[in-house]
């Protein structure tokens, strides 16, 4: 893979829709099998065990990446989600590329992203000279 697929427009996808690497793993997940409609039951099961994710996580993780278009939600038989087809066609792709041969660039670009979150948030407390 190569560093030109980190776009401008992928870090702004992983910025605004994948908040953790918890919630990649979920995001692929789904996206593994777009046909197939999954419980948070499902989801929790077949995540890795290292995912640390209670149902009540898994679920607001599900809501915000519905939010974003990227999983969809049937309710009428209780809630299972399933992977947005459209949004597959996208930076899911390389999403999974990045996760499958450069784990460790994904996982530091995840956290790194987060961290200019909080830090431009710490930065509107500051107090500023007139």
């Amino acid at each position: 893979m190569e560093d030109s697929a980190f776009s401008e427009d992928f870090f702004a996808f992983i910025q605004s829709a994948v908040p953790s690497v918890a919630a990649a793993e979920l995001l692929l997940l789904v996206a593994r099998q777009p046909e197939r409609w999954w419980t948070v039951a499902e989801i929790r099961s077949e995540l890795p065990a290292d995912v640390n994710m209670d149902d009540g996580g898994i679920a607001s993780c599900l809501e915000a990446l519905r939010a974003r278009g990227l999983v969809e939600i049937e309710a009428q038989r209780g809630a299972r989600y399933h992977a947005a087809t459209e949004a597959l066609e996208s930076h899911v792709k390389t999403l999974a590329r990045a996760y499958n041969e450069r784990p460790v660039t994904l996982i530091r670009m995840i956290y790194a992203l987060r961290d200019t979150k909080i830090q431009s948030f710490a930065n509107a407390f500051k107090l500023r000279k007139s």
